[in-house]
């Protein structure tokens, strides 16, 4: 007998197509989705803002963006470094944000749905 089939563990059972629209309309669900889009929309915006910005300083500024901050560094290419930096940043924030309040929250909906017994 495979493992891929048949895991090891304790047996729980598959939830079904009307058990997972029941949960979707829990209010448990509602309290995940908001937190998610309460998190992920703000960051979101402000990262495409702020690429928007980088891109039209870089197409309309050029003489700013040229401008030597120290050697042959110039803000243009700080400001195309900042981009990585914060993706890195949002892409930590979010890790956290999931493992602290997403991830609980999912988990317990999960159990909840694996340990009913369907009618």
């Amino acid at each position: 007998m495979s493992t891929i089939e048949h895991p090891p563990g304790p047996v729980s059972h598959s939830p079904t197509g009307e058990q997972f629209i029941a949960m979707q309309a829990s209010p448990q669900f509602q309290d995940l989705k908001r937190r998610l889009r309460r998190f992920v929309f703000p960051l979101t915006a402000f990262f495409l803002i702020w690429y928007a910005l980088y891109v039209l300083l870089g197409a309309f500024a050029t003489d700013f963006m040229a401008t030597k901050v120290w050697g042959d560094i110039n803000i243009g290419l700080i400001l195309g470094l900042l981009q990585f930096v914060s993706t890195f940043v949002i892409t930590g924030l979010y890790v956290r944000f999931a493992n602290r309040e997403l991830d609980p929250r999912a988990e317990a909906i999960r159990t909840e749905m694996e340990s009913e017994i369907p009618a």
